[in-house]
């Protein structure tokens, strides 16, 4: 099955894909992409890769809330892909505090630096102290943020605010329990996405 994605819909069936038909080509499709992944209850729950959000959609057991402006193309069906799904049957999600480790500092920050706002692969970010270690700094949740390595030697010694650069958001610890939001001032529910993990196992 050929994918391809593009900005806008051409003119296609509405049949449906095979969900394990679903190939990755990430060079053409950014089926790595993150998407939010909510529980029933509205309550976002954790994050997935695109593809896989994708199957859990074709497969019925979520629906896409939210989509990213891209479309998938298969044989017979063209397809938005989602930024946002929801869990059609809710799931019991126990409070659970993650370990300290590069990979969850990378989870928790969704790949993504937090000083220019790049989404990186893993081994194009390094972790940046935002109080430098020599300075006092300690290896914490609080002080510790998924960085490139142009904005780490930029920062180099410095606090953010020396090097003229700001932070995206304040690092926090990182469990798996997250908030539902109440308010229409806590801004699209994908803005969630920085305190949950990146793997969904359903």
């Amino acid at each position: 099955m050929s994918l391809r994605t593009n900005n806008s819909i051409s003119s296609q069936g509405s049949g449906h894909a095979r969900p394990d038909a679903i190939v990755a080509h990430e060079a053409r499709v950014p089926l790595h992409a993150p998407v939010l992944v909510l529980n029933a209850s509205y309550e976002p729950i954790n994050v997935c890769a695109a593809r896989r959000a994708i199957i859990l959609v074709l497969k019925g057991v979520a629906r896409a809330e939210e989509e990213n402006g891209n479309y998938m193309h298969a044989a017979r069906v063209a397809m938005r892909i989602p930024s946002v799904i929801r869990l059609l049957e809710y799931r019991r999600i126990p409070h659970q505090t993650r370990a300290l480790s590069r990979k969850n500092i990378l989870l928790r920050d969704r790949n993504t630096c937090q000083y220019c706002g790049d989404i990186l692969g893993a081994g194009d970010l390094t972790l940046d102290h935002v109080l430098p270690r020599s300075r006092g700094g300690a290896s914490s949740w609080e002080n510790l943020v998924a960085c490139c390595h142009g904005c780490n030697r930029r920062k180099g010694n410095q606090l953010p605010h020396e090097a003229n650069m700001k932070l995206f958001r304040e690092p926090r610890s990182f469990n798996l329990h997250t908030s539902r939001p109440h308010h229409a001032h806590d801004g699209p529910l994908r803005r969630q996405m920085a305190q949950v993990p990146l793997l969904l196992s359903v």
